[in-house]
């Protein structure tokens, strides 16, 4: 990997983008992908559209969602102990001894998800995490205390963890779902720019917001833009590791190459075309199967309007919803090797209906 690539890769997943609040994270993408696009438009709740090759009749989306999981303060008691609820999927079993930002008007302020020490639980009934006794401290005496650093109810919280690496073969950070699939898209961006590659149609780099609550940003942003084709990337599970069960949940690893997903909202020609283009350029793909959606934005961009042609490609993925996601670096390269290659692929008007 590049070293300005990797230094945008680290700025990125560092970055804060909780549901809702993605502003912060999305700056950090677009001004990476500002010389690489020939314009952009931002909409009213902040997904971020990166425009090449402008105004022509068939238009192609290219896209990532942006937001992370994070937790909203929902009560704060009268000693100044903070409960929170959930914004998105965050996971209350990893909570307890976390770190924690919570975003004020004024800035960030440091807290901690603290519980009982190990020696003053009951060994034989313990309590696990749970929303109902899961408590952030953020070193105040009181809640006025509390109020007075700018923290109160529906103030948004996100873990803090940066990013690093394993054995010179991982990436680890949170929030990789699923800013991983923002920079791929932004590096495709980019090797189309340098490598001066004639598009015959318009194509769209998205990084939609709100994913994680229902694929809200999308069901926007596909209203808005209209496109014929939508090549939509995400993670998906690694299920190697302990406590997963590939008969259940499918036979996909990180390093394994990009997975593909035959679903109903996938369109089959689009994805033969995919297919095909790994083999043609030698990328090895796993496969994966959605029994009703692929619970991705690739359901909003296929169902909307009057239907688009879409499909997904994954980023496999170790440790979703934590805060130590894992993703190889050969698996981000051949992503973004897949999607570069498809677009290039791409005819002005192809038509990727069944029959006619």
């Amino acid at each position: 990997m590049r070293k300005e690539s990797k230094k945008f890769l680290r700025d990125y997943l560092n970055a804060n983008a909780p549901t809702g609040f993605e502003t912060a994270g999305q700056k950090v993408w677009l001004e990476y992908l500002k010389p690489y696009i020939d314009e952009y438009e931002v909409d009213v709740y902040g997904s971020v559209v990166g425009i090449v090759n402008p105004g022509k009749d068939y238009k192609v989306v290219l896209e990532a969602h942006a937001d992370e999981i994070a937790w909203f303060v929902n009560y704060i008691d009268e000693k100044g102990y903070i409960y929170v609820i959930r914004n998105g999927g965050s996971d209350h079993q990893i909570a307890p001894s976390m770190r924690v930002k919570l975003h004020t008007q004024n800035g960030k302020v440091d807290g901690v998800f603290g519980w009982p020490a190990i020696h003053v639980r009951n060994r034989e009934r313990e309590e696990k995490p749970s929303l109902k006794n899961l408590t952030i401290d953020v070193g105040a005496a009181n809640k006025k205390e509390v109020l007075a650093m700018g923290i109160d109810v529906g103030t948004v919280v996100t873990f803090d963890a940066e990013m690093m690496e394993l054995n010179k073969k991982y990436v680890v950070a949170r929030a990789i779902d699923n800013r991983g699939g923002g920079f791929m898209i932004a590096e495709v961006a980019r090797m189309l720019k340098e490598n001066k590659k004639e598009l015959p149609f318009t194509l769209y780099i998205v990084n939609s917001v709100q994913e994680e609550i229902g694929l809200r940003g999308a069901e926007m942003i596909s209203r808005r833009l209209k496109p014929n084709v939508a090549i939509v990337t995400d993670v998906t599970h690694d299920t190697q590791s302990p406590m997963y069960n590939k008969k259940v949940q499918g036979d996909t690893s990180c390093g394994g190459g990009p997975a593909v997903t035959n679903g109903p909202a996938v369109q089959n020609n689009l994805l033969k075309h995919i297919i095909d283009i790994a083999e043609k350029n030698k990328i090895t793909l796993q496969k994966q199967a959605a029994s009703r959606s692929t619970g991705t934005d690739t359901d909003a961009f296929a169902y909307s309007d009057i239907g688009v042609a879409s499909a997904l490609i994954s980023l496999p993925l170790k440790y979703m919803h934590t805060t130590v996601e894992t993703v190889a670096f050969t698996d981000i390269e051949n992503c973004i090797q897949l999607m570069y290659h498809t677009i290039c692929s791409l005819k002005e008007g192809q038509d990727f209906r069944y029959f006619k």
